[in-house]
């Protein structure tokens, strides 16, 4: 038998530990000289002042952070080596959500498990996540392909666990010294220290005599964000009053970018409720609501095609309710909505002062849920008057592609200028067995196509990106036919008919029917969402773009809240700042270019106070923190 073959010599790792070795010696010159320390002078050099978006202190610094570092400190040291006097302070964020958050769930593990704590032995549960849905435009967007999809950033440190302690435990804290984390200032004292050793380490050229926390912890920074918020409320920049916020139910106050585990960069999205009146009598699930109006209330976001609607779908096995408004009117809705609603409202404009509130529901707050939850099937056929619609009734249909955890669970159809609405009618109409399955007559679904918009697209591109020209009355039955759609399996097929049919629909319809006949259809929209909601036949709903998941681990919902808010909107400021990034503004590239422009065009108001967390009070009105965002003064006002 061969012997075996002798084990690989070791690698050595002397030139490594010469090169760390001498690091460190570099190093210990440059504190001992300060050679990063810059302090005003009047000798010829030009300036140039480093900043870096502060990390945020619910953990250590990691690689993400060390790669983003390097862009400041490149272009810090190539500044010095051209003679410029170069300042590159550095600040550690701790204001907000994130710590309570994390220091609060320790807390409850603490006080349930023990210290140390004994878990269970079986999995953990895993954190929540929020859900994959897109907004319209988004998909839209995407399928035009005018831009590229956002990876979401990850909200926890220490994934892959579900207890706060094992997290503290995985970025090597000794157990004997966790549960002290349970404080929040107990992570400002512990974390910023360390980030500044691994940024030393890590060679960053800071001047460390210019390193802090925010958070009223460091009076010098609180004071910096007392001083800036009283310049710009002296400067009518700052409000008060009831705006559109996404919002955590279960902490009681709006939920920013920092405080969130997922759906960073999500914010609220305005859909019209089109009031679809349920016709006497009333099936066996709406029996608790006699004697009430009652009206399935579909969210669209295309209230100008309402012309065009045909019937109402609903989702067969969803779960619906009907829940009371404070005015008396019952909606059927999902719950999820229904509770969104409830800390919603509408506002009367009051001249020469703040516009009147009035809350949808008789308690802001509480869905008011009239009998029992029913299921979607127990609707079908329910017979409905549409606002606006050509036929004076329409009929409630199954359709299986429905979404519960988007709108209300409630679809208006408009099979004209909707793919998806006109294949699922085709099918029922075409197929009586089918109609029979859902307990249907053919007098459901007995409606002929209304053609509202025309949309007439010229010939576009060259080679394998030209399009041709197209012109139709219908369009959605055009890119039904022409891309050969059967079913409403067709998914992929649908999905590019609804590219087609939303893009080119808004950028070149032009509608056929009603008062704004002739105009064009971004045109009509918001004349057309005024008049319906004037006339009590709409009103506006907000819920967030696509699901955010706090902190605490909720799904959040978008309140009508009390807020200060910055007036971004303001037409003077933004112009004012428009102009400077259009004259004086140098991005370094087209795309940040482009989206420092989008931002003002729709950034309007801005909550910037919080009831609790971590943070600077609100000068003059010290029960109210400034939100982390709004305190990171350097990348907001």
């Amino acid at each position: 038998m061969a012997d075996a073959a002798p084990p690989p010599p070791q690698k050595s790792n002397t030139r490594r530990d010469a090169l760390l070795a001498l690091e460190e010696t570099v190093q210990k010159e440059w504190a001992k000289e300060g050679t990063f320390e810059a302090d005003a002078a009047e000798d010829g050099r030009p300036k140039f002042f480093v900043t870096f978006p502060y990390p945020y202190m619910n953990g250590r610094l990691h690689l993400g952070h060390a790669f983003s570092l390097t862009k400041a400190e490149f272009a810090a040291g190539y500044k010095r080596l051209t003679g410029h006097n170069v300042l590159f302070p550095f600040g550690f964020h701790c204001t907000g959500m994130p710590i309570q958050a994390a220091a609060n769930k320790l807390k409850a593990e603490v006080a349930k498990y023990g210290n140390p704590p004994v878990f269970p032995s079986e999995a953990a549960p895993e954190p929540p996540k929020g859900g994959g849905v897109e907004t319209l435009e988004k998909q839209m967007a995407q399928l035009a392909k005018k831009g590229k999809a956002k990876k979401a950033k990850v909200g926890q440190k220490g994934a892959g666990t579900s207890y706060q302690w094992q997290a503290l435990e995985k970025m090597g804290i000794p157990s004997q010294d966790i549960a002290a984390f349970a404080e929040p200032k107990r992570w400002l004292d512990y974390f910023p220290p360390h980030g500044v050793n691994d940024l030393k380490t890590f060679g960053a050229s800071v001047d460390w005599r210019r390193s802090f926390v925010t958070t009223d912890q460091n009076p010098y920074y609180d004071s910096f964000v007392r001083w800036q918020f009283l310049k710009l409320r002296a400067a009518d920049k700052i409000a008060y009053g009831k705006r559109a916020n996404v919002y955590a139910v279960a902490d009681a106050q709006c939920c920013a970018d920092h405080d969130r585990a997922s759906g960073e960069g999500v914010g609220p999205q305005e859909y019209t409720l089109i009031k679809l009146k349920v016709v006497a009598p009333y099936p066996p699930c709406l029996a608790a609501c006699a004697g009430s109006d009652v009206f399935l209330v579909p969210a669209t976001l295309r209230p100008e095609t309402m012309y065009g609607q045909t019937n109402c779908y609903v989702l067969p096995d969803g779960d619906y309710g009907a829940f009371r408004q404070a005015n008396g009117d019952v909606f059927v809705t999902s719950k999820r909505a229904a509770v969104g609603l409830a800390h919603q409202g509408a506002f009367t404009p009051v001249e020469n002062g703040p516009d009147d509130f009035s809350g949808y529901a008789e308690t802001w707050g509480e869905a008011d849920l009239v009998g029992a939850m029913f299921k979607g099937a127990d609707l079908l056929g329910c017979p409905l008057k549409a606002p606006l619609a050509k036929y004076d009734v329409v009929y409630t249909l199954p359709l299986t592609t429905i979404s519960m955890t988007k709108g209300t669970g409630v679809v208006t159809s408009v099979p004209s200028d909707a793919p998806d609405d006109w294949i699922a009618l085709h099918e029922l109409k075409n197929d009586p067995k089918l109609r029979e399955t859902w307990g249907l007559e053919e007098k459901h679904v007995a409606f002929d196509v209304v053609p509202i918009i025309n949309i007439t697209v010229g010939a576009s591109g060259e080679g394998k990106a030209k399009k041709e020209a197209w012109a139709s009355d219908v369009s959605a039955e055009y890119w039904c036919e022409k891309l050969d759609i059967k079913s409403q399996k067709d998914a992929a097929k649908l999905k590019v008919a609804k590219g087609e049919t939303y893009l080119n629909g808004f950028n070149y319809g032009v509608m056929l029917v009603g008062p704004h006949a002739g105009d064009k259809v971004a045109d009509a929209k918001p004349v057309v969402k005024g008049e319906l909601v004037a006339s009590g036949d709409a009103l506006l709903y907000f819920e967030p773009e696509s699901p955010i998941i706090s902190r605490s681990g909720e799904e959040c919902i978008v309140a009508h809240t009390e807020q200060w808010y910055l007036k971004y909107g303001e037409a003077s400021w933004r112009d004012a700042v428009t102009a400077h990034v259009d004259s004086a503004f140098e991005a370094y590239n087209a795309e940040c270019l482009a989206r420092f422009k989008y931002t003002l065009g729709w950034m309007k108001e801005w909550a910037c106070s919080r009831l609790f967390g971590l943070g600077t009070k609100i000068p003059w009105d010290e029960g109210w923190l400034i939100e982390s965002l709004s305190d990171s003064t350097i990348y907001m006002a």
